[in-house]
C-alpha cells in the first residue's frame, strides 16, 4: 500500500457499503444516483481505483468468482492489519447487488454531527449493538477528516459563540488556524493526533483527554447519554488495547454479515463500477 491514508479509506468504504443495502458492493457503482454521490460520501469516499486494480487482478486469475463485496471485506481487513491492527477471518461468498441506494446512504450512515443516541439507533437498525458502536468507532485511530466535518465545534458551537467545551483548548486553537471561518472546509487533519497511521487504542485515550476530532467521536465519552451507554467501553478500551482489538475484529465480522446476498441473489460483477 503506497499511501498510508488509503488503509483508512478502504476500511471506510466497507463500512459505508455494509450500512446501505447490506454488504453488497453497492457503494462502488457509478451513476448519478450512486451512493458515492450521497452527502456522506461526496468528496470524501476514496479508494475506488484501488478496488478496481484488485478486481482487475482477481478477474485475470479467476474470472467471475470473487465479488466486489468480498473484495471490500478483504481489503478492509488487510488495511487494518497493515496499519498494525488485528486480523480476523473474513467470511466469503457475498454476491454483488444490482442497485445503488443514494437515499439510503444519506439517511442510514452515521453522521459526524450526531448524538450517541442517534448513532446507537443507526447501528441497531442494521443489527449492531453498543459494543459494535464503540469498537468500530475505534477505526478512527487511522485516517483524516475534512474541516467541514468538525468546524461546527470550533467557533459558534450550538449558538454559544464559543468553541465546543468538550474539545481540548490547544486543539481548538490549532484547528481554528487550519479551518478558519472563511475556508471551503476541504482542508484535512488526522483523526488521531497521537499516532496518525498506526492502528492502536490511542483513539480512546484521546477521548479521555478531550481530543476526539468529530462530535460523533467525543460524545461517546463526554455526553450525558454516554454515561449509561458508551463511556465505560471507551474507558476500558483506553486501558486495554487487546480487548479493543478482540472486540473490533468481532464487530467487523458482524458488520460484514449485514444483509448479504448469497446463492442466486445478486451477481458477481466483472467490473465493480457497473452491473454485468
Amino acid at each position: 500500500m503506497n499511501e498510508m491514508r488509503m488503509a483508512a479509506s478502504l476500511l471506510r468504504l466497507h463500512f459505508h457499503d455494509c450500512f446501505v443495502n447490506g454488504c453488497d458492493g453497492s457503494v462502488l457503482l457509478d451513476g448519478t444516483d450512486g451512493e458515492k454521490f450521497a452527502l456522506p460520501n461526496l468528496n470524501s469516499a476514496r479508494g475506488f481505483e484501488v478496488v478496481d486494480a484488485i478486481k482487475s487482478a482477481v478477474e485475470s486469475a479467476c474470472s467471475g468468482v470473487v465479488s466486489c463485496a468480498d473484495i471490500l471485506a478483504i481489503a478492509a481487513r488487510e488495511s487494518v492489519l497493515f496499519s498494525g491492527g488485528p486480523t480476523w477471518k473474513v467470511l466469503l461468498g457475498r454476491r454483488d447487488g444490482l442497485v445503488a441506494n443514494q437515499s439510503g446512504a444519506n439517511n442510514s450512515l452515521p453522521s459526524p454531527f450526531e448524538s450517541v443516541d442517534q448513532i446507537i439507533q443507526k447501528f441497531a437498525a442494521v443489527g449492531l449493538n453498543i459494543t459494535d458502536v464503540v469498537s468500530l468507532s475505534g477505526g478512527h485511530t487511522i485516517g483524516l477528516a475534512r474541516c467541514a466535518t468538525f468546524s461546527t465545534r470550533l467557533f459558534d458551537f450550538s449558538g454559544s459563540g464559543a468553541a465546543d467545551p468538550t474539545m481540548d483548548a490547544n486543539m481548538v486553537t490549532d484547528l481554528q488556524s487550519l479551518c478558519p471561518n472563511t475556508s471551503d472546509g476541504n482542508a484535512t487533519t488526522v483523526l488521531d493526533r497521537n499516532s496518525t497511521n498506526l492502528f492502536d487504542n490511542h483513539y480512546f485515550k484521546n477521548l479521555l483527554a478531550s481530543k476526539g476530532l468529530l462530535t460523533s467521536d467525543q460524545v461517546l465519552f463526554s455526553s450525558s447519554a454516554a454515561a449509561s451507554t458508551t463511556k465505560a467501553l471507551v474507558e476500558s478500551y483506553s486501558n486495554n488495547a487487546f480487548q479493543f482489538f478482540v472486540d473490533f475484529a468481532n464487530s467487523m465480522i458482524k458488520m460484514g454479515n449485514i444483509n448479504i446476498l448469497t446463492g442466486s441473489s445478486g451477481e458477481v460483477r466483472k467490473n465493480c463500477r457497473v452491473v454485468n
